[in-house]
């Protein structure tokens, strides 16, 4: 049965994994997709890949909007404001690509996922 070993691995890497690590990890996700689509724009499948990186995004930035608005986030919430500033900022961003994309529109996103992902890591951006 390979879901079960899938399933297994999964609780492992739950377990073993940070809330911060899993963030980061997933942030680091999203850019990868985006700068793949940078890097192929030309190609095709770029219509799909593009939707597929923005929707990628959107559902990550909607799962932290999400946990920032709990009463029970430990965040300060300064920091949780600021976090939400941004993602109405990810948002709109996301809107105007589905809209009008161009390649150099997703640097901003690519950006601010890796600087968050380092900040949640403890490191600086590459």
């Amino acid at each position: 049965m390979p879901g079960k070993g899938l399933n297994a691995y999964k609780q492992t890497a739950k377990t073993t994994i940070s809330g911060r690590e899993l963030e980061a990890a997933v942030l680091n996700k999203a850019a990868r997709l985006l700068m793949e689509c940078q890097e192929l724009w030309g190609e095709e499948g770029r219509a799909q890949r593009l939707d597929g990186a923005l929707t990628f995004n959107q559902k990550i930035w909607t799962i932290f909007q999400e946990e920032l608005l709990k009463d029970d986030n430990p965040l300060p919430v300064k920091v949780r404001e600021n976090i939400l500033n941004l993602s109405v900022f990810i948002d709109k961003t996301i809107i105007d690509i589905m809209a009008h994309p161009a390649p150099e529109k997703l640097k901003i996103i690519i950006d601010i996922n890796m600087n968050l992902a380092a900040g949640l890591r403890g490191s600086q951006a590459q």
